[in-house]
């Protein structure tokens, strides 16, 4: 059953199967473990950033493509859920045909791009998606009318969805079950539903040859294989993820604007969260996604406590400073890039594999 469910891909590691399946039941649970608006406001963006990184892995860590209009597809996705809840109604239909819609849009970008771009080399490649997105980016500001601008959109979700819905006058184990927390579990199911689904496509022999393709695309294509295909494929099938993956911020938040899924901080932030656990691993997305979005959203309130405690060290009371918790950060990307140079995951599966040699 497992080996069907995970495509054949286990972890390979004592250590990371047991953080996985830690992370996996935090997140399960994390409603009744973490109690608290922003403990499952993190849990929600945690499951978002793992299907968007997860989604642009398979395009650079396993088809050895830079793109950096990857944030585009999933702003895509939040724009259909705002745009036809706004004008539809909060409605199961809406959503449908936001989702739909916003799916079509994306397939039909990603297949231009990929179809003009994807012939010209890697560096290449990678200024015109960054000009495209750029340019998507600036477009959404200026279509206010549709997008609401720089303002954004604000929506109302089917009531199930709606935090005022409450099935229940008593709480479950604590915690009082509405519609935030509905949300929160579609929100689950729809995660792990498709990081099983790019298990099974980075595990087919799909997956198999854009993996051929990035270790050396002369001899791919030297030995039979439509090198151009490939790519196209996996960038639409990346961006088809990647619109998921938007549709899901804008369901939780019940809001998007330019800012909140087309800029290029979080384009930057996948970038960051691939290296840190490990490209060409649909786990390293997993792990590198929980590491990153826990610091982000926690290194803050830790500086904080530093700070409060070395009071009677002036120096080091201002180095934690709650204030610098973005220099800390990139001290931690800058570590884990020096002591797990193949990323977390890889740097685990290489010590299970030296613990396991004769």
């Amino acid at each position: 059953m497992f080996q069907r469910l995970l495509s054949g891909d286990y972890p390979r590691s004592k250590v990371l199967a047991g953080i996985l399946v830690a992370i996996f039941v935090g997140l399960a649970f994390a409603p009744f473990l973490f109690p608290g608006v922003k403990a499952l406001n993190v849990a929600a963006k945690v499951l978002v950033f793992v299907v968007l990184v997860a989604s642009f892995d398979l395009l650079l860590g396993y088809t050895g493509i830079v793109s950096f209009a990857h944030t585009m597809f999933f702003g895509i996705g939040a724009y259909g859920i705002a745009v036809a809840t706004t004008r539809m109604g909060p409605t199961w239909a809406a959503l449908g045909v936001g989702i739909g819609g916003a799916l079509l849009l994306s397939l039909l970008l990603s297949l231009a791009v990929g179809l003009f771009s994807l012939r010209v080399r890697a560096i290449f490649f990678a200024m015109i998606t960054l000009a495209v997105a750029a340019a998507f980016q600036t477009l959404a500001s200026q279509l206010s009318d549709i997008t609401g601008g720089e303002d954004g959109l604000t929506f109302k979700v089917p009531e199930l969805l709606s935090p005022s819905f409450e099935p229940f006058e008593t709480e479950v184990l604590g915690v009082l079950i509405d519609g935030k927390l509905i949300t929160y579990y579609l929100l689950f199911v729809t995660a792990v539903v498709l990081v099983l689904a790019l298990l099974r496509i980075v595990n087919s022999p799909f997956g198999r040859v854009l993996q051929a393709i990035r270790e050396n695309e002369f001899r791919a294509e030297a030995i039979g294989y439509r090198v151009v295909v490939y790519r196209t494929t996996s960038s639409v099938l990346s961006a088809l993820f990647a619109t998921l993956a938007g549709a899901m911020l804008a369901l939780w938040l019940r809001y998007n604007g330019p800012d909140t899924s087309l800029s290029f901080e979080i384009m930057m932030d996948c970038l960051l969260i691939v290296v840190i656990g490990g490209m060409g691993t649909i786990y390293g997305s997993v792990i590198g996604a929980v590491l990153f979005v826990v610091a982000q959203s926690y290194l803050q309130d830790l500086l904080r406590l530093g700070h409060e405690a070395t009071t009677g060290l002036p120096w080091l009371s201002a180095l934690l400073s709650p204030d610098r918790w973005l220099l800390w950060l990139g001290v931690l990307f800058v570590l884990s890039v020096y002591y797990f140079p193949s990323g977390v995951v890889g740097r685990m599966r290489a010590a299970a594999a030296v613990h396991r040699a004769p």
